[in-house]
């Protein structure tokens, strides 16, 4: 019975079919997700409102991580990692909505890069953490 049990648990770890995340893991990816699900909501809205340029840089943004992949940019490179940060985003963000600077763009610029990490982190592919191998 023993020798059953460690073969079926060296098999799902082989395979990955036992879960890994734990209650606080889904409970992040579940944040994650509500947090995407409203970002995008927002971006779609502000760029029915403010029309071509805002949905131009929300999807040119929302692509980033892509351009710079693409661009040759591989893991654990400083642009590689740049990319994928929350807090430049929220940065421009909070830096449109409190700051002198009043071009709509822009702010959808950001909330396409912030909901491109959060569909990232929804979907585990974000910045590996410590000690993750993959």
């Amino acid at each position: 019975m023993t020798t059953e049990h460690t073969q079926d648990d060296a098999s799902q770890r082989a395979t990955g079919a036992g879960s890994r995340l734990g209650v606080a893991g889904w409970m992040r990816r579940i944040g994650w997700g509500v947090l995407a699900l409203f970002l995008a909501a927002f971006a779609v809205f502000e760029s029915v409102k403010y029309g071509l340029p805002t949905t131009a840089a929300m999807l040119l943004f929302f692509a980033l991580p892509d351009l710079v992949r693409l661009a040759g940019v591989r893991p654990p490179g400083l642009l590689f990692q740049a990319v994928h940060r929350v807090w430049i985003p929220l940065a421009v963000l909070a830096g449109y909505t409190f700051g002198p600077i009043v071009w709509p763009p822009l702010f959808t610029a950001g909330l396409g890069w912030l909901t491109r990490i959060a569909v990232e982190r929804v979907f585990g592919r974000g910045l590996p953490l410590a000690g993750d191998q993959r």
